[in-house]
């Protein structure tokens, strides 16, 4: 079959992406059999060559790390969210240009959708860390209707959220891994989401357990220790597998213009 429609993932390192997995298994059960989904290996820098000399055949781009920068500042026209959280992990051929999105804002509500969190207004979360994944996670509890978010992080590295938090209307607390009264935050919340390697929580994994619905971003290794102890307490717990499935799909429908068969991309994944 003539392949007439391409997408592809960018980023760097990219041999190990799943993406190439979940798009052609949605393209083909769309019927979509002229789509072909594949890895590029590219830089940041490298970028905007990439994409810029992409023959008319290539629909868009998913863009992994450390490209996502780069994405937002090379597109003609970006989303609201994009522009807000900062980054993009997504380019659309839109005519002779390119438009950008972030879609791990969806890929972060259809995982916790999962777990039965779709609408908390006035609730309260549990954010864990302050870098990149931190921002589309933060933009998702925002449109569940969270006005309270606690950011759990290391460093003032965390105030870099506060422009994003006040522009979501959200009031923001920064915690420290040392507060003693962790477990009580955790405990008190309706929502946890973690962005952070495994490792980082090695000391607070267990206070931060008492949350009642946890979604951890790490799939490689799992379950997490978070989510192993989580689930031990009677926790409902979902992983990064499913963020990556859910944002997979808000790409597939921008690129294709088509709604995909969700499942048949989810047995495409190691779950």
């Amino acid at each position: 079959m003539l392949i007439t429609h391409r997408a592809a993932v960018l980023g760097d390192p990219i041999e190990h992406s799943l993406s190439p997995a979940i798009h052609n298994a949605g393209y083909a059960a769309a019927g979509l059999t002229q789509w072909e989904y594949s890895r590029i290996r590219c830089n940041a820098e490298e970028l905007p060559g990439v994409v810029g000399s992409a023959d008319e055949s290539f629909r868009g781009f998913s863009v992994t790390m450390p490209g996502k920068f780069a994405a937002l500042e090379f597109a003609d026209v970006s989303s609201e969210r994009a522009k807000l959280i900062g980054s993009a992990n997504t380019l659309v051929r839109q005519g002779s240009g390119w438009f950008a999105d972030n879609t791990d804002c969806d890929g972060v509500l259809g995982a916790l959708a999962e777990i039965g969190v779709t609408e908390l207004p006035n609730g309260r979360a549990v954010l864990v860390g302050a870098g990149g994944t931190a921002r589309p996670a933060l933009w998702a509890l925002a449109k569940l209707g969270m006005k309270h978010v606690s950011v759990v992080a290391r460093s003032e590295r965390v105030y870099a959220l506060e422009p994003l938090a006040a522009a979501l209307g959200i009031e923001f607390v920064w915690v420290k891994f040392s507060a003693p009264n962790l477990h009580d935050i955790a405990g008190a919340s309706d929502v946890l989401v973690s962005t952070v390697p495994s490792a980082a929580l090695e000391s607070v994994y267990t206070f931060l357990a008492r949350a009642p619905k946890i979604l951890d971003v790490i799939y490689n290794p799992w379950p997490t220790p978070l989510v192993k102890a989580a689930k031990d307490r009677g926790a409902e717990a979902v992983g990064g597998l499913s963020m990556l499935l859910h944002q997979a799909v808000g790409q597939f429908e921008q690129f294709t213009g088509r709604r995909p068969d969700v499942d048949s991309m989810r047995q495409a994944l190691p779950m």
